[in-house]
């Protein structure tokens, strides 16, 4: 029989050095195995120690049991080959009676290669295909088990306590209709996605449910009883959290807001600056775009340029989206510069205390990214009366009623 174990292995080749003694072998003192590691990869520490010791010219011959032994990858091992031969190093097989100092010896190799990674790919592809087959019966595989989810002997089963919180979160999506309120909803709870032991009993803690988490909740369809692979379901082995009408209704509102929000942005964004951005003199610049390669370019053109002639201008053109997000950038600044603040604070005539003031503008810089295109743009409008642009960089004037505005929208935002 084949021997299988490494030690088995290494009598072998120790049988096989001890008969070429005649010839001057002796035995090195260090052992080069990797147990536990796939001959399908070069990244194995005996194997990477073993070339650096043929690099500094201790080793003379490599002996294996079998030369898949020492790779199964007819690519990675031509690599070693080379390494051999650069430092006059031979390969001996044990099992496979052939010496890489010969021609017929590396044809011999070659071929016997060639079978290796061809036994390597089909096991891979029985891998595949068997776990392919176990999903399509509605089997768990493994990984991180979903919210709601406990894994018993390979099997999910319902957490009762987390079932709850996935059916809350299908239901106030519902009645919210944004997963960006939801969220902050969630957030302020104190709900949390899953939190699960590993198999080596590492603790993973859940992290507050943001957009991105709740999207992931409400998309998988694991809730509905199924199994995915490949982006087709199969019925599962595991109970339903959701029931089919539900989940159909909670998909609706999220088709909805899709096209609303792709709507929105093609009505907004383009123009986010329109009527606001003016170049060196006083010339209002107004929106264009053009189109490579199927991708599209905006720009923000200056009026003169475009009637004039491009040359007569110091500023022509500049691009949209970094003009956008530098105004932006400094919108979000000066709502935290005191200035800003004791102007703000000022123009609410002392309505507003302004402790309170200084906490909804410090507020406003996250809140930002979690606005909607639509908004973010009637936000820029309100607070932003004219944007400057220069050779030099650009100069933001803010509206001061448009400050005390949104500091009242804010505080009835968090009010609500």
């Amino acid at each position: 029989m084949e021997f299988n174990s490494l030690d088995a292995q290494r009598e072998a080749g120790l049988s096989y050095i001890a008969s070429q003694k005649h010839e001057g072998w002796i035995l090195v003192g260090d052992r080069y195995d990797d147990g536990g590691f796939s001959g399908g990869t070069l990244e194995r520490p005996a194997l990477q120690r073993l070339l650096r010791d043929v690099e500094n010219g201790t080793i003379d011959v490599i002996v294996v049991y079998k030369v898949d032994r020492l790779s199964r990858s007819l690519t990675d091992f031509a690599r070693i080959v080379e390494v051999f031969e650069r430092h006059s190093v031979s390969f001996v097989s044990v099992t496979q009676a052939f010496n890489t100092t010969t021609s017929m010896g590396r044809l011999t190799l070659n071929i016997l290669l060639s079978f290796a990674q061809f036994e390597r790919e089909v096991i891979g592809e029985r891998i595949r295909d068997k776990f392919a087959a176990s999903r399509a019966r509605g089997m768990w595989m493994g990984g991180t088990p979903p919210l709601g989810y406990d894994v018993v002997d390979r099997k999910l089963v319902v957490n009762e306590t987390e079932a709850e919180l996935v059916r809350l979160i299908f239901k106030r999506f519902l009645r919210v209709g944004s997963a960006t309120k939801l969220a902050q909803e969630l957030r302020r709870a104190g709900h949390t996605t899953k939190s699960w032991t590993t198999q080596d009993g590492n603790h993973r803690q859940g992290k507050p449910i943001d957009k991105c988490a709740l999207y992931k909740i409400i998309n998988n369809r694991v809730y509905l009883g199924e199994a995915v692979h490949k982006g087709k379901s199969h019925p599962g082995e595991h109970q339903a959290i959701i029931d089919r009408a539900t989940w159909d209704k909670v998909h609706a509102i999220l088709a909805e807001n899709t096209v609303a929000r792709a709507n929105g942005t093609r009505a907004q964004t383009p123009a986010l600056l329109r009527g606001l951005i003016f170049a060196p003199g006083g010339h209002a610049m107004t929106p264009s775009h053009t189109r490579k390669a199927g991708k599209l370019y905006r720009y923000y053109v200056a009026t003169d340029a475009i009637r004039q002639g491009y040359a007569e201008c110091p500023v022509r053109s500049a691009p949209a989206a970094e003009i956008e997000e530098a105004v932006v950038a400094q919108v979000r600044h000066l709502l935290q510069t005191p200035e800003v603040i004791a102007r703000t604070w000022a123009e609410a005539k002392s309505e507003t205390p302004e402790r309170e003031v200084i906490q909804t503008l410090t507020d406003f810089a996250p809140l930002w990214d979690e606005l909607f295109p639509a908004e973010q743009a009637r936000i820029v409008r309100l607070l932003v009366e004219r944007v400057d642009l220069s050779p030099d960089g650009l100069q933001v004037r803010l509206r001061a009623e448009g400050l005390q505005t949104l500091v009242e929208e804010l505080r009835l935002r968090v009010a609500a």
